[in-house]
């Protein structure tokens, strides 16, 4: 039995307004693959088009009157994104536009692939300067340190198993001092915040379609580009990553010097790769999604990379380097 399924079948039934007593069943509905969420997504072909209806049940998922805001935000700055036709915010139910089903995780899946996520670059700008930003969350230190923290939280202490002592627990905070200033630094504008080939469609339209956009916040300029360069499923080569950072610096901030802009797509990328490596940790052992573990050593791989280009950083490896591993 599933009375959430049921009861959205019968919010879509009187959104329709079917005639001659018909409902939309269960059976009228496909599931849809969805993320890491509790929020399940389903395709429904109803009056001649395709929609997709959203279960977000509230006790669980708190971001559906943020994802209505965003999607608003989206639409108005010429951004595609999936337009909400109908919500009930007390029931987390939501019908929205269907982009497709060509994500850009299925067109991005080798090195060779380069020209498709260039194709996604154009998209930071716009997001950056055409999204109207006031009264979204504020990706403050505080949100950000956390997030640092659940690396040594749940990578090292429950992955690992091997926590910080006092000391080193002193020194991680200076390292995540110095990351945090690298961020604050920078202008702060629209961020998606999992911007990533996943949350990315290709519209049957030929349009680069947004989604998963409920946690948007203004934060660093490079936030949403190290989400997409820095993937789950591919390692990009140093020269590529580098040749992407001038493309984006020359649209977003041709003012700034090459090399602080690649210092800040670079740390800005660690800060969210030491978060990813430990969310990934937690939703193994916290939520019960062992899928997301095997995804770690890649992440891991990033954090060597970058800890290793940075003098500044030289004094943190060995504490880190002694904790990190590929399994």
């Amino acid at each position: 039995m599933d009375s959430r399924l049921d009861q959205l079948c019968g919010w879509l039934t009187d959104y329709f307004s079917l005639a001659d007593g018909a409902a939309i069943s269960p059976a009228d509905l496909s599931s849809v693959c969805g993320d890491a969420s509790f929020r399940r997504y389903f395709r429904l072909q109803q009056g001649g088009r395709s929609w997709i209806a959203v279960d977000a049940p509230p006790e669980k998922e708190r971001g559906t009157a943020a994802f209505v805001d965003v999607a608003t935000r989206l639409e108005r700055a010429g951004i595609c994104a999936p337009h909400v036709h109908h919500v009930t915010l007390q029931h987390g139910f939501m019908l929205l536009d269907d982009l497709g089903e060509q994500s850009y995780r299925a067109l991005i899946q080798q090195p060779t692939d380069a020209a498709q996520l260039a194709e996604l670059l154009p998209l930071l700008p716009a997001m950056a300067e055409q999204v109207f930003v006031d009264g979204l969350p504020v990706y403050s230190e505080p949100m950000l340190q956390a997030e640092m923290d659940e690396f040594w939280q749940w990578y090292l202490a429950h992955h690992r198993q091997q926590p910080f002592d006092t000391q080193e627990q002193q020194c991680w905070q200076q390292l995540c001092d110095l990351i945090l200033a690298e961020l604050g630094a920078q202008p702060q504008v629209f961020v998606h915040r999992d911007f990533m080939s996943s949350n990315l469609m290709r519209t049957p339209q030929g349009m680069v379609g947004v989604i998963d956009f409920q946690d948007a916040v203004i934060g660093p300029l490079t936030y949403d580009f190290a989400s997409l360069v820095w993937d789950r499923y591919i390692s990009w080569s140093r020269p590529q990553l580098e040749a992407w950072m001038e493309t984006v610096r020359q649209q977003m901030a041709p003012q700034i010097d090459p090399q602080r802009w690649q210092r800040w797509c670079d740390w800005t990328g660690l800060q969210r790769n030491l978060k990813i490596a430990g969310r990934f940790a937690r939703l193994n052992y916290r939520d019960g999604k062992p899928g997301y573990l095997p995804l770690i050593p890649r992440f891991v791989e990033f954090i060597r990379d970058v800890m290793a280009r940075y003098d500044e950083l030289a004094p943190f490896r060995p504490m880190l380097e002694a904790r990190l591993c590929e399994q």
